[in-house]
């Protein structure tokens, strides 16, 4: 049974910063791209990053990049995502997705889910 944990969200000042992490179990997890996506209040759900078992990195190309980072330990099965310098606007629900194969935008290539994680920047 495949399980997708998200952990590390809260309440943050903005200008602060926030590490999200994600573990995954029953998959092959070197095997396993693993993305984070996001939903505001009254917003659909949008990409923000992925990581393909590899290493190789997707981000969102608007306001996250140079601002969020997104790593994997593929001895720990875990993933996580460094937000720095926040703002109002990255309040959101945060969702860990898992895929076989490697990272993509598309939010349809992800098979597993997790809960979701709040993230809520005040001002």
């Amino acid at each position: 049974q495949v399980q997708v944990i998200e952990s590390g969200g809260g309440l943050v000042q903005a200008g602060g910063s926030l590490r999200l992490s994600c573990a995954a179990s029953g998959l092959t997890f070197v095997n396993t791209a693993m993305a984070w996506l996001r939903q505001a209040p009254g917003k659909e759900r949008e990409f923000v990053a992925a990581i393909s078992g590899n290493g190789d990195r997707l981000y969102d190309t608007g306001s996250v990049k140079g601002r969020f980072t997104i790593n994997r330990n593929n001895v720990a099965n875990t993933m996580w995502l460094q937000m720095n310098s926040l703002a109002v606007e990255d309040t959101a629900i945060y969702y860990c997705a898992a895929a076989e194969g490697w990272a993509s935008q598309r939010q349809r290539s992800y098979e597993y889910w997790g809960q979701g994680t709040q993230v809520t920047v005040s001002s």
